[in-house]
């Protein structure tokens, strides 16, 4: 969380500083001042009666240091106010010229996400992996289909919510190429903890090679096992909430799986994507993710072994 690989991130790392150093030496005064309290009360047996001679005794040097310590704290709260103004007008400074922009849905409990840059028939879906170019600006706009969302990417940029019938924006910048975590940070279900993310940021080439390949529709199986595949698929339910463009599948309450098989991961990051998970996930998706909303899908072993073999080709 504390890796700054982008302005955005970097922003909020410094604020982080200023906030956990004025705040320990704050949570360090008050320790030593509840230490020498403690050391220096008086003592007296069980049987003596307290000295109350002091109670209403001026203490001008005590008074003195409750004031100081009074200014120091609200000072210290200025220095804080101070610090959080001017690192969210640095947050709102990114340039954003040639940005990539993508709209990001929140679910229960998974993410859509759209590219919606040029014109429409170049714009694609993906879900649970977000790809972006190294050094351009993104600008993600944000949504909720069901309850409050927060997307979060801490080597990258702050929280941002998404609330059902509004619309947030996030911009940020990915400097260095790599693989960074992203999560839900805001309580939505059972599976909250589940709800996890990929940011791939890639050399530009790399970006837009995977852009073009993203745009292509599935490939044609070859194999006769995963060509039964495709027509099962298309003939049981997932065809119901799945897309896979080019096929008839075309369902949208669910991930488009048109090029799953290229994807690190399958329910949000909660599985690694090989055809041992990718079959179990298929078979009873309650197992790995108790409440998902995806139903388990009783086949025979050589169906399910047919579907698994097609989504294997969806490159």
């Amino acid at each position: 969380m504390l890796s700054a690989w982008g302005p955005q991130a970097a922003h909020v790392a410094w604020l982080w500083n200023i906030f956990l150093a004025i705040c320990g030496i704050v949570f360090a005064a008050l320790l030593a001042a509840l230490f020498l309290a403690l050391r220096r009360a008086p003592r007296i047996e069980a049987p003596q009666a307290p000295d109350l001679g002091t109670v209403n005794v001026p203490e001008p040097r005590l008074g003195r240091a409750v004031t100081t310590a009074v200014a120091i704290t609200i000072l210290g709260l200025f220095v804080l106010l101070a610090a959080s103004v001017f690192t969210d007008r640095a947050l709102a400074r990114l340039p954003l010229q040639d940005a990539v922009h993508i709209q990001v849905t929140g679910h229960q409990w998974w993410w859509s996400v759209k590219y919606i840059d040029g014109p429409v028939s170049e714009t694609f879906e993906t879900a649970n992996e977000i790809h972006v170019p190294v050094g351009r600006p993104v600008v993600v706009q944000l949504n909720a289909s069901d309850v409050i969302h927060s997307l979060w990417i801490p080597s990258l940029t702050g929280k941002r919510d998404l609330v059902p019938g509004r619309t947030a924006t996030l911009a940020f910048r990915a400097d260095q190429p790599g693989i960074y975590r992203g999560q839900c940070a805001e309580f939505c279900g059972f599976q909250h903890a589940f709800m996890a993310f990929e940011v791939h940021a890639q050399a530009p080439e790399d970006y837009e090679r995977w852009r073009r390949q993203q745009l292509a529709p599935a490939p044609e199986p070859m194999q006769a096992q995963a060509q039964r595949g495709k027509q099962l698929f298309q003939s049981v339910s997932c065809a119901m909430c799945h897309a896979i463009q080019g096929t008839l599948a075309q369902g949208r309450k669910a991930p488009d799986l048109t090029h799953l098989a290229s994807r690190r991961t399958l329910a949000a990051g909660t599985l690694p994507n090989d055809p041992g998970n990718l079959a179990s996930w298929i078979a009873d998706p309650q197992r790995h993710k108790p409440g998902v909303n995806m139903p388990a899908n009783p086949m025979s072993g050589e169906d399910l072994a047919a579907i698994v073999s097609y989504l294997g080709t969806l490159q």
